[in-house]
């Protein structure tokens, strides 16, 4: 067992997270990372609070063997679900979720219409809750479930003709709604570009990984665990295949 605590490890349902690890490995280059996708167990946003919970909490309990520093749960999902239970169960670890970016959203566009695209779990757990009824007030929120982008996402199927028609299915009814349309999914940064043509420029596509990556610097420099190396990155995946190893690798821009 590994007793230094060198990593910051990163975890999510499948290959969403990669869109937060992208945010990190930007802004902490000198940092050595471990990024764990259960695609095996993918999508999280259709099961229960406890299976989800239950996952993370297995997942975390790996990575904790490998000596980390830090936990970034780049999940919404898994953060609704399980953020609470890791924090008090490893009170001396760094454990950073993630949320969406509704407060971003609210501020730029006072008034307005905000949509935000969400796993089911996500926006029927009390966090997203909490968090809509602080800006239901001063603007519109449109709460989109979109359950059926993550298998699309995790096969590769960002570019497609059949993306694009899931995409007119979810968004066509809100398109002269919102000023904005907020992110609450990690995997539905990949599908962004296509959002954006749909939608048209007078619509802001919002995500919550810059935040995540700038809170997980804030905690680790108020620490003093920033490093300042070569940096590293270890790719893992609980399927464990090749191709899902190079999928991930090609949405890191590594091949």
């Amino acid at each position: 067992m590994n007793t230094r605590q060198d990593y910051i490890a990163v975890l999510d349902s499948g290959l969403g997270g990669l869109s937060v690890l992208r945010h990190l490995r930007r802004l902490l280059p000198g940092e050595r990372f471990i990024y764990y996708g259960d695609s095996a167990n993918a999508p999280y946003g259709t099961r229960s609070r406890q299976e989800v919970e239950s996952l993370t909490l297995q997942a975390a309990a790996q990575l904790m063997e490998r000596g980390i520093k830090a936990l970034v749960v780049a999940c919404n999902t898994a953060t609704s679900a399980a953020i609470e239970p890791l924090r008090r169960k490893y009170p001396d670890l760094i454990v950073v979720g993630i949320e969406p970016a509704l407060k971003l959203a609210a501020d730029r566009f006072p008034g307005g219409g905000i949509g935000v695209m969400a796993t089911p779990v996500t926006l029927r757990e009390e966090k997203f809750c909490r968090l809509l009824s602080r800006y239901e007030g001063s603007c519109r929120v449109y709460q989109i479930p979109a359950p059926q982008l993550v298998p699309l996402i995790e096969q590769g199927l960002v570019d497609t003709p059949l993306m694009e028609q899931t995409l007119h299915g979810l968004l066509d009814p809100y398109a002269d709604k919102i000023d904005a349309l907020v992110l609450g999914c990690t995997h539905y940064p990949f599908a962004s570009h296509a959002m954006e043509r749909l939608l048209g420029p007078k619509v802001a596509v919002l995500d919550g990984g810059d935040g995540t990556a700038r809170e997980t610097r804030h905690r680790l420099e108020a620490a003093n665990l920033l490093e300042n190396g070569p940096g590293e990155l270890i790719l893992e995946n609980s399927l464990g295949t090749q191709e899902i190893l190079r999928r991930s690798r090609r949405m890191l821009g590594l091949e």
